[in-house]
């Protein structure tokens, strides 16, 4: 368990709208109690498996690939459930209300596997994975796609119907860290580090990677996971592979969505845009390209 008396302050990052930080990071004040909670309540088990991600840099994505390594007897749970429905986040689904907590909610044994996310840094964190001897997968994206997706999401929050979140202000406030989770560089550098140390237990890797050839870092994440495919189940990793595209999934019903979940106050649909790499320069002026 981590030390979460930790003292925070606030900052703007949108219009009126306030962060506030606990040890360097940014999160939005809701979130606050919710990882405090997670810093001293939650022990992982040495089964678990724990998705580390800066917001929008491919997390969708990988809770479907995990989910599918994992449960490949059940991929079509994936027709009908949304990947953060299936992969629920530490610090809002699983400690999201003082009503929740690790022992009512998705109680197994230590030898099942458990799947689950967080937005936590490992700066925060990294105490609590390492002594448990759990497996971290960590997605990084080019920061500036990052920043775009992020910047298009937020805009469809409930709150952007109030004033939109302007790309200024966003590339801004990118730039100085204030952002949620933010600092971006310093969330990386965290579970990057971690993994050159313990590359047993942590697996890193970029969304740009992932793109360029799916089926080889699907086997590695795999073989880390402990679960390698047989030399001959080509088949196999081909219906991961295509289970879990933008294009199949952006086709659910439920990912079509335009419900908001109980847990965030964004549309369902709007975990799914564009998937591409280099989104940004169709936004980005030349000026903030070269920022």
């Amino acid at each position: 368990m981590e030390n979460s008396n930790i003292s925070s302050e606030e900052e703007k990052w949108w219009g009126d709208k306030h962060l506030e930080q606990i040890n360097g990071f940014w999160f939005m004040p809701f979130l606050i109690p919710r990882i405090h909670r997670v810093l001293a309540e939650f022990n992982p088990h040495p089964s678990d498996v724990i998705l580390g991600s800066y917001p929008k840099t491919g997390t969708t994505w990988l809770k479907s690939l995990l989910y599918s390594i994992i449960n490949r007897s059940s991929l079509d749970s994936l027709v009908k459930n949304n990947p953060h429905d299936l992969i629920p986040y530490l610090e809002v689904q699983v400690y999201g209300d003082q009503e929740s907590s690790e022992s009512s909610i998705h109680l197994s044994s230590e030898d099942t596997t458990r799947l689950f996310h967080t937005h936590i840094p490992y700066q925060l964190l990294g105490k609590t994975l390492e002594s448990s001897g759990c497996r971290v997968v960590y997605v990084a994206r080019n920061p500036k796609d990052t920043l775009n997706s992020l910047w298009h999401f937020a805009n469809k929050w409930k709150m952007a119907e109030e004033a939109p979140w302007e790309l200024e202000e966003a590339v801004e406030k990118f730039l100085r860290g204030i952002v949620p989770a933010g600092p971006y560089y310093e969330h990386v550098l965290g579970y990057r580090t971690a993994s050159l140390m313990n590359p047993s237990k942590f697996f890193f890797i970029t969304y740009e990677e992932l793109k360029d050839d799916t089926k080889s870092h699907l086997k590695r994440l795999a073989e880390f996971l402990g679960c390698p495919f047989a030399e001959e189940d080509d088949k196999g990793v081909e219906e991961i592979v295509k289970c879990c595209s933008f294009e199949v999934l952006k086709n659910h019903e439920v990912n079509k969505s335009e419900d908001c979940p109980d847990w965030f106050p964004a549309p369902y649909n709007s975990f799914f845009r564009q998937a591409k790499v280099g989104d940004h320069t169709n936004y980005f002026s030349d000026r903030l390209s070269k920022v």
